[in-house]
């Protein structure tokens, strides 16, 4: 059966994300679930992973253009992403001696997949980080944790467009990997790889006035949970940078929440991650070659970060017709 052949090749590629290339939970999940996609496209016609051929690939493609999900077709940004995953389990395949051809060989990614991720403009990204102060005026002054929070979410949204974080960096990081004195902070990001991200003046002001005022608040307060009829105490010494009341762990959804109403200030919805891309489109915008921006945003691949190019190229196209004697017509 297509199937009982199929489990064991997954399970090897999976073992050796976790394993060899050291891959965090989130991404080898998302591995998972394109490829489990893709064998069932398979299973469907009893083929086999390690025979599927480079029609099958052609035509798993084409059938995720016409899938609808929640009355929208898959963009073509997703549809590379789920070429991009089959690319990495038929190299290791190769490299593993399973197969002697690669079924994704010579297969173009979709043109939407190099388009650029969306941004905000400069002044959408100021109103986004003045909403916290924003939202504290607003706010009864009997609320006692309210200039907590606001001092923690203003630290936040400057860290994650100042240091282009993820949300999965951001939560997870450390009170010992930010060196403030120096300027800098140290992220772990996918793979556990390490990288070192230079901060601004505005980030380090928040930070440093999160430290102070903010974080000993909310580590001392009060925080318990239910279960089973009794309470739970939580810890209050986290080593973790951002935390919510009473030490607990800040949850990747609060911060998606925090993002989206913060933006709301600048008319338009936001998620973490146009923040992190707006930290890269506004560096190449100001003239920041691709390598740096790589650097900040933790990509062990240049080709991924080549989606700035075309600022760039529209940076040296506005510069060459402003300064070269031929550039404008007579």
């Amino acid at each position: 059966m297509a199937a009982e052949a199929n489990a064991p090749v997954v399970a090897g590629f999976l073992d050796y994300l976790r394993i060899e290339k050291g891959l965090a939970p989130l991404s080898i999940q998302a591995y998972s679930t394109d490829i489990s996609q893709f064998t069932g496209f398979l299973e469907k016609r009893k083929r086999q992973l390690l025979n599927a051929r480079r029609a099958d690939v052609r035509e798993f493609l084409q059938q995720l253009f016409s899938l609808r999900v929640n009355g929208r077709s898959m963009d073509g940004r997703s549809v590379g992403r789920k070429l991009s995953a089959l690319r990495h389990f038929y190299r290791y395949l190769l490299l593993d001696k399973k197969i002697d051809h690669d079924p994704t060989l010579n297969i173009e990614s979709p043109r939407q997949w190099k388009v650029l991720p969306k941004s905000l403009a400069r002044d959408e990204i100021n109103a986004t980080l003045q909403a916290p102060s924003i939202r504290l005026s607003a706010k009864t002054r009997d609320a006692k944790d309210a200039p907590a929070l606001a001092s923690r979410d203003q630290a936040m949204l400057e860290l994650l467009y100042a240091g282009a974080l993820r949300v999965s960096e951001l939560v997870t990081a450390k009170l010992e990997d930010l060196k403030l004195e120096s300027g800098y902070m140290l992220v772990r990001g996918k793979g556990d790889k390490e990288r070192i991200v230079p901060l601004g003046k505005p980030a380090q002001d928040a930070l440093t006035k999160y430290l102070v005022e903010g974080r000993p608040l909310l580590a001392g307060m009060r925080a318990v949970k239910a279960r089973k009829g009794g309470t739970e105490s939580v810890a209050r010494n986290s080593p973790l940078l951002f935390i919510a009341r009473g030490g607990r762990k800040l949850t990747r959804q609060r911060v998606w929440q925090m993002v989206g109403s913060a933006s709301s200030a600048s008319g338009r919805h936001a998620s973490p991650h146009m923040l992190r891309h707006s930290c890269a489109t506004h560096m190449v915008e100001n003239g920041a070659d691709l390598r740096t921006v790589q650097t900040i945003l933790g990509h062990a691949d240049i080709s991924t970060t080549q989606v700035y190019t075309h600022l760039a190229l529209d940076r040296l196209r506005t510069a060459y017709q402003k300064h070269h004697p031929r550039a404008k017509a007579r």
